[in-house]
């Protein structure tokens, strides 16, 4: 089987700071190494209220830092906010201190808003740079070259995994290009997700990092003992994208009993929409969704985000899946 990997975004909920927030970032991630999952990827936003990890590589460090074996990582870096050399620099400096450990994937949106994008110095535009920048990126964190003047230290002969990031088809493009893998924003925007996987498979082309295809696709999660607990848990995140078509983000909500009654037709069609990709419900129907999703993908792993707004029932969600999918099988792959 294949494995299985958690993607935080530090929510923080309402009533809390974020903290609180970091410090149960850490918490679940010691959960998830003592439960066999693989990675453990943070994501880089920022001006949003409700999410604790802008400053990305520091969070990467403090979680790393609390765990001993579980592979740590951006999921991800939105490289056109930043200079290659930047996060070549810190990146190489988390592989230095936790060798081995450390995953890179990189994003080429902005993972805000364009008042705050202008906040940090660059435009629309820059996204425009970012295959540049990622073969950028590559060359500073390979072995140094004879006559190279500019080195990142450290970085410099690290080679970082890199990860291509999206949910379209230019990253999958991009990805098969490089000969790096490739993962799929399908657990908040599904639509191109096949399309995507078979334009990456279809162009790869093998690399120093990769000599296959190996692909991975975002999940939401949420499992609790019975369909109708787990269903209850979900409305924090069906709130949340409300929310943001509302123009009205936030931190995360409490479940509520009745989500019918929160929002509108056409918000329920686009939130459904753009939660398509979600497995709600006890382990063994969330078992059978995820079977069932990853028959028809064919990914290489996937990776479960779980917008859950009480965190020990957000730990336990982890531990249901991890039980329900077969954790010595499953997560071993």
């Amino acid at each position: 089987m294949i494995p299985l990997s958690v993607l935080d975004l530090a929510f923080v909920p309402s009533g809390s700071s974020p903290r609180e927030a970091l410090h149960r970032s850490l918490d679940l991630a010691q959960h998830a190494e003592r439960l066999g999952y693989r990675r453990f990827w943070l994501a880089e936003h920022h001006n949003m209220m409700g999410i604790a990890s802008a400053a990305t590589s520091v969070v990467i460090a403090y979680v790393a830092g609390g765990t001993n074996t579980i592979r740590v990582g951006a999921g991800g870096i939105m490289l056109p906010n930043h200079a290659p050399l930047v996060i070549a620099e810190q990146f190489g400096t988390l592989e230095s201190l936790y060798p081995g450990r450390i995953d890179l994937g990189l994003g080429r949106a902005p993972g805000t808003d364009q008042k705050t994008l202008r906040a940090l110095r660059r435009t629309p535009m820059s996204a425009e740079s970012f295959p540049q920048d990622v073969l950028e990126l590559q060359a500073l964190l390979a072995p140094a070259v004879e006559g190279q003047s500019i080195r990142a230290v450290p970085g410099v002969g690290t080679e970082v995994p890199l990860w291509i990031l999206g949910s379209s088809l230019f990253g999958a493009q991009l990805a098969a290009e490089l000969g790096l893998p490739y993962a799929f924003a399908s657990h908040f925007m599904p639509g191109d997700l096949m399309n995507a996987l078979g334009v990456y498979r279809m162009r790869f082309k093998p690399s120093k990092q990769l000599a296959a295809p190996y692909t991975m696709a975002g999940v939401n999660a949420v499992v609790a003992d019975t369909d109708e607990e787990a269903r209850k848990l979900f409305t924090s995140i069906q709130q949340q994208f409300t929310n943001l078509f509302r123009g009205t983000p936030g931190r995360l909500q409490p479940p509520i009993d009745d989500i019918e009654g929160y929002w509108t037709p056409l918000e329920k069609a686009q939130a459904s929409q753009m939660l398509a990709a979600s497995f709600v419900g006890s382990p063994r129907t969330v078992r059978e969704g995820l079977l069932r999703f990853i028959d028809q993908t064919k990914v290489d792993e996937v990776i479960v985000a779980s917008a859950i707004y009480d965190h020990e029932k957000r730990v336990r969600s982890y531990e249901l899946l991890a039980e329900g999918m077969g954790r010595g099988e499953w997560l071993s792959g």
